[in-house]
């Protein structure tokens, strides 16, 4: 039988501490419910002693949620505990969570007091907490920096005051994963009793290693866990729920289940991102916007024969339809053909060629390519057949207080010929230019211009008719250059005539 690893989450307590990520109680509810239907252990709901918004919303979660069992923080202090037992009275489950400093730094200067006194303090808020709940946790703040052997002192002593949950954390980010997980191995086998707790790790992220060190916590014995979504937290941060949870799902032979339905993660992550106004960096693991996108050609094309040859988790699982094949100038053939054929246009092997050379031509003009784009560019390459008349450079001088001058070279079936005009505006310059080279006699009939992606690199597509000897004949382009994109959606319908 697989271990049971208890998430308890503190989005709204050490998660809120960001500066400029302060939520109002209709908020944390909010948080509150999505974290409920994530199916979290735990919820640390607030700091009631700190402000009357925090103890009002730990009451109201308190009233609301059903399942969790609702957490208020305390110092080691009475009056503190005393605020959050009144906080926590509508809770269905409820524990408070309280502790005291335990590194040197702490007691000589924080506290400057003595290792006796902690101890002693430690031991009476646990007590006094047991008055109010049965459930009480106890933190030793900056455990990280305690050395083990007074670490395992004040453990027992909580333990034989009747805490039921035993917080270690690492309050600065200062471990090594490995002096993690051996801190957590020594409290297992030197702390008489400890057998009748829970063991709980609460990493920060001060050096990139919260994750790590909260897995290791884990592998040697810790079954609780105190994460927030996305790893948001004081300083750098604390450790992603998210990635726990994906740790244990993925490396089965662990033995260890969460509860979390996993399916809700992105919804979730997404939800807290945009109340607390904080952006997920986009290579964030598993919830980042390029967690489950694939740029690079030689990805691409593995990815394309098996997904798992470059993903380890499915996307599915956390909440995302499906992985992103991101067509940028790192591209290679068999993404541009797959995503083609997701859009209808089953293209021959020359086709593809000419595609992918129009292709990489817009893609080092952009950042991306949409599915808009290629549109565009596939629609071209079936209409279009090929050509006769080709853009081969196009400037354009033009301003307020300057008149349009356009300069075009032109490629007529492998000769190059150039010609400057002087116009109305740029486009009745460059047009002219083209006209001088081509000499057919055509009038413009209706020149649109769309925008047919979003950004400041959007693509424009340009339509044109023009009439040559009572006929019509119809031209569009699309580039990131609307000047551009106007002549060769001009060319495209010259090209037409010359072909007719």
């Amino acid at each position: 039988m697989n271990d049971k690893l208890f998430i308890f989450d503190t989005t709204l307590r050490d998660g809120e501490q960001v500066p400029g990520c302060q939520l109002n109680t209709i908020e944390k509810i909010e948080i509150a419910k999505a974290l409920e239907v994530l199916g979290v252990d735990i919820i640390e709901a607030g700091f009631p002693i700190s402000s009357p918004g925090d103890f009002k919303s730990v009451e109201e979660i308190s009233k609301v949620l059903k399942e969790p069992v609702i957490c208020a923080l305390t110092r080691a202090v009475e009056k503190d505990i005393d605020v959050a037992a009144d906080s926590l009275k509508y809770a269905k489950r409820k524990r408070i969570h309280t502790g005291i400093g335990t590194s040197p730094y702490h007691i000589k200067f924080k506290f400057k007091s003595t290792q006796e006194e902690i101890i002693e303090r430690a031991v009476a808020s646990v007590k006094y907490a047991k008055k109010y709940v049965e459930d009480v946790e106890f933190y030793a703040e900056d455990a990280g920096r305690t050395e083990n052997e007074y670490l395992a002192r004040v453990i027992e002593a909580v333990v034989k005051a009747g805490a039921t949950v035993l917080n270690i954390p690492d309050t600065t980010g200062y471990c090594l994963p490995e002096e993690y997980g051996q801190k957590i191995k020594y409290l297992v086998e030197h702390v008489k009793g400890i057998h009748k707790a829970v063991i709980s790790t609460h990493c920060h992220n001060d050096l990139g290693m919260a994750t790590a060190n909260t897995v290791s916590g884990i592998i040697n014995g810790a079954r609780q866990v105190e994460v927030t979504i996305n790893g948001i937290g004081e300083r750098a941060g604390n450790t992603s729920l998210e990635e726990v949870v994906m740790i244990m799902k993925s490396r089965k032979h662990l033995g260890i289940e969460t509860g979390i339905k996993t399916q809700n993660i992105f919804k979730t992550s997404r939800l807290v991102s945009s109340l607390m106004n904080m952006p997920v960096q986009p290579n964030k693991a598993i919830v980042g916007r390029n967690a489950f996108s694939h740029s690079s050609g030689i990805h691409q094309d593995g990815f394309l024969k098996n997904r798992e040859n470059y993903e380890i988790i499915d996307p599915v699982d956390v909440g995302i339809n499906e992985s992103i094949i991101a067509l940028t100038a790192r591209s290679g053939r068999a993404a541009l053909k797959h995503r083609l054929l997701n859009l209808g246009y089953n293209v021959k092997d020359e086709e593809l060629q000419v595609i992918y050379e129009k292709f990489l031509e817009m893609a080092d003009k952009k950042k991306e390519i949409k599915d808009e784009d290629l549109e565009l560019l596939a629609g071209n390459q079936e209409s279009t057949g090929p050509k006769l008349i080709k853009l081969e450079h196009l400037q354009i001088i033009s301003g307020k207080s300057t008149i349009p001058v356009a300069s075009v070279t032109l490629n007529v079936d492998g000769e190059f010929f150039t010609s400057t005009e002087s116009g109305n505006g740029p486009v009745d310059a460059a047009f002219k230019a083209v006209k001088s080279i081509v000499r057919h006699k055509v009038r413009l009939e209706e020149f649109l211009v769309q925008a047919i992606t979003k950004g400041s690199d959007d693509v424009g597509k340009v339509h044109i008719q023009i009439e040559n000897r009572g006929k019509y004949y119809y031209g569009f382009a699309g580039n990131t250059d609307i000047l551009t994109a106007s002549v060769e959606a001009f060319i495209n319908a010259i090209n037409k005539i010359v072909q007719s």
